[in-house]
């Protein structure tokens, strides 16, 4: 029997986002009954919100505090190679995400001693050093001109011509499982391919749910 070929998805997160963590879970749903890959990267929304004065309170703290977790991300990528980022943003989302914890550097060698990396990269949390690493790999998830007040999530998903086009989301709360996550995965799928297709957004009336 002639199994269906995997198709590579490239998904663009910011750590600090609950958004983005549900939709990171959704696709590793879809991974088990869709014959897709997903392929981490990483995103900053200290990088798409830093400079704007249009912004609320809790987001020009937060372009402060949020370069920590993306540092020890670009640092654990350049120490273990991309394939690190997945096992690594687990490792930190859940305790961002399911246990509250602050951001520290405990809670940074913690994730990083669970998948195996040396602890001591906790240290980059505080390295402006690594600021480049993250805008460029921030700056990847943009295809073109048009994406580029695209935030986290982003995935990277065929088009019309079979070339990639970036779409922002989808954001759902609470993430569905089953054939409902793959439904939700095939409707996605099928709007990327629809020439010209831009935008669908409804009303976000809810907070993120992680059970």
């Amino acid at each position: 029997m002639n199994r269906p070929t995997t198709t590579p998805i490239d998904f663009w997160f910011d750590p600090v986002c609950p958004w983005t963590w549900l939709t990171s879970r959704w696709l590793l749903e879809v991974e088990q009954i869709r014959p897709i890959e997903v392929r981490f990267h990483l995103m900053s929304l200290s990088v798409l919100n830093e400079g704007r004065t249009d912004v609320t309170e809790f987001y020009q703290r937060g372009v402060r505090r949020w370069w920590g977790p993306a540092r020890v991300m670009a640092a654990a990528e350049q120490a273990g190679g991309a394939e690190v980022l997945r096992p690594l943003y687990t490792a930190l989302g859940n305790r961002i995400h399911l246990d509250a914890q602050p951001y520290s550097r405990e809670l940074y060698e913690a994730a990083l001693t669970e998948v195996g990396l040396d602890p001591a990269l906790a240290a980059a949390a505080r390295d402006s050093r690594y600021d480049d690493a993250v805008r460029v790999s921030h700056h990847a998830a943009a295809l073109t001109d048009g994406d580029a007040e695209l935030g986290s999530p982003t995935l990277h998903l065929p088009g019309p011509d079979g070339e990639p086009v970036a779409v922002f989301g989808p954001v759902v709360t609470p993430m569905p499982r089953g054939e409902a996550a793959g439904r939700l995965w095939d409707a996605t799928a099928i709007a990327a391919t629809v020439p010209g297709f831009n935008e669908l957004k409804t009303g976000r009336d809810r907070t993120p749910a992680f059970s």
